[in-house]
């Protein structure tokens, strides 16, 4: 017959069924894991246990290996069939490496033989319920970042980001290669996440990689993975970011300035399925979806004979092409009240909306920068705005540096200024005030960009202000 320690379980205390028809030893369990604040409960035989499971919530279940009318091999595909995540730990006097393993590959989370220590068995108590925790604490996490991705998902209306929709729809339903095109700033990596988040590995990890910003020397071991070396001062073993990406997706930003031999190994990698870590002999398979990314025109790259064909092939079975802000006319203002909504509602700032003057001025500034330039204006904007609708007087504080765009704003239907004459515009009247970090920053371009246009236009600066 079952009983109970408690007549109902302790507020908060996780609950544990014992199922073992020794009612002398399943009475010791159920008061030693009592007196460590659980709600233990007990049956006798496999029937009562998966009665029991089916009828309330548990934490753990700790079952004995021979029942009367079963066993506890037995009892872990039932008890999975009625609650797919129960942790199971099996308990036996009949110790065999063959029925630990039957019962691991069976899904049992533990295996105890009898008789045992009691602290060995709270211990392995325990660690299944941390486990359990931990897997609950990752599912709540996955929700929650699941719909903070949904509040930030790719927004517009124009024909271009209809278009990038439809394509993420398709192609979020398979497991191909995407490669996405566009300038810098335009949400290359908003649309990874949408790919990501609506194709089958959405609950697994998303692992992106600016292969730009690492230096070529340390690239290799930060994708493929460092093996252990016992020397004195060797590089430490690390997994790399193709195998921690294993079961979810790996975005590689600016993947065009990947060095050649990397781009061998990254090709290897997509054909084979296996990574093997810089210095190591063993390969290790993953299953991973690779969305790539960049700025400069991949097929120009691949003709220049800076990138591989093959490779280009391999990462681009889809192709999803970006528009430029400024050609994107129906979203300026859509990005624009959606990021001050969004920042003034982080903040705690009054700002709601802005008038006619600021929205022209909007609507006629070229955005060399793009949808993440925008949003970095309408943050400043929440932050330094006042009143609750922003005027052309707000602009003196939002965009200092761009007196020339307001000044010069063409009326509704003119073509803005365009977009290298306004860079360098920028450059010329900024370059002798403010540092080069400033400037790149003022035009949303990275360093890189900002010095490749500058020594193109022969553009020197009066004094150095770098800071």
């Amino acid at each position: 017959m079952a009983e109970q320690v408690h007549d109902a379980p302790l507020h908060g205390a996780e609950r544990i069924l014992v199922i073992d028809d020794d009612p002398g030893l399943s009475e010791v369990v159920q008061l030693m894991l009592a007196r460590e604040g659980y709600a233990v409960e007990r049956e006798g035989t496999l029937k009562g246990g998966l009665r029991r499971v089916g009828a309330a919530d548990f934490d753990l279940v700790v079952t004995d290996l021979k029942l009367p009318d079963g066993t506890g091999l037995d009892a872990i595909p039932a008890i999975r069939s009625l609650h797919e995540g129960l942790p199971i730990i099996l308990m036996t006097s009949y110790s065999s490496v063959e029925s630990a393993i039957a019962a691991l590959r069976a899904g049992a989370v533990d295996y105890i033989t009898k008789p045992f220590q009691n602290d060995e068995f709270v211990h392995a108590v325990e660690r299944a319920l941390n486990e359990r925790r931990m897997s609950r604490e990752n599912a709540l996490l996955k929700r929650r970042l699941r719909a903070a991705h949904q509040a930030r998902q790719v927004i517009g209306e124009s024909a271009g980001v209809r278009r990038v929709l439809e394509l993420v729809q398709k192609a979020g339903r398979s497991e191909a290669s995407v490669l996405i095109s566009g300038e810098s700033g335009t949400g290359k990596e908003r649309v990874a996440l949408e790919l990501h988040y609506s194709g089958p590995r959405a609950d697994g990890p998303f692992v992106p990689v600016n292969c730009g910003a690492i230096a070529p020397a340390q690239l290799e071991a930060e994708l493929f993975g460092q093996a252990g070396s016992p020397l004195a001062g060797a590089a430490p073993r690390t997994e790399g970011r193709i195998r921690e990406a294993h079961g979810g997706t790996l975005f590689l930003d600016e993947v065009s300035e990947l060095p050649p031999a990397l781009q061998v190994k990254l090709l290897r990698v997509l054909e084979e399925q296996m990574v093997r870590p810089v210095g190591g002999r063993q390969a290790y398979p993953v299953e991973v979806r690779f969305i790539a990314a960049a700025h400069r025109d991949l097929a120009d790259v691949v003709a220049q004979g800076l990138f591989r064909k093959d490779l280009y092939y391999k990462l681009g079975v889809i192709s999803i092409p970006l528009s430029p802000l400024r050609e994107r006319g129906p979203d300026i203002l859509l990005l624009a009240r959606h990021f001050l909504e969004q920042h003034a509602r982080r903040l705690g700032r009054p700002v709601r909306g802005f008038d006619d003057d600021f929205a022209a001025f909007l609507q006629n500034y070229p955005w060399p920068g793009n949808v993440r330039e925008l949003e970095n204006l309408m943050e400043r904007a929440a932050i330094l705005g006042e009143s609750e609708v922003l005027t052309d007087r707000d602009l003196a504080e939002v965009a200092p540096a761009l007196p020339m765009v307001r000044a010069s704003a063409p009326a509704h239907g003119h073509r803005p200024l365009a977009i290298e004459e306004y860079i360098r515009e920028v450059i010329e009247r900024f370059q002798d005030s403010h540092s080069e970090t400033e400037l790149a920053k003022m035009l949303g371009i990275g360093r890189k960009a900002l010095w490749i246009r500058r020594r193109q236009w022969g553009l020197k600066r009066g004094r150095k202000t770098e800071a």
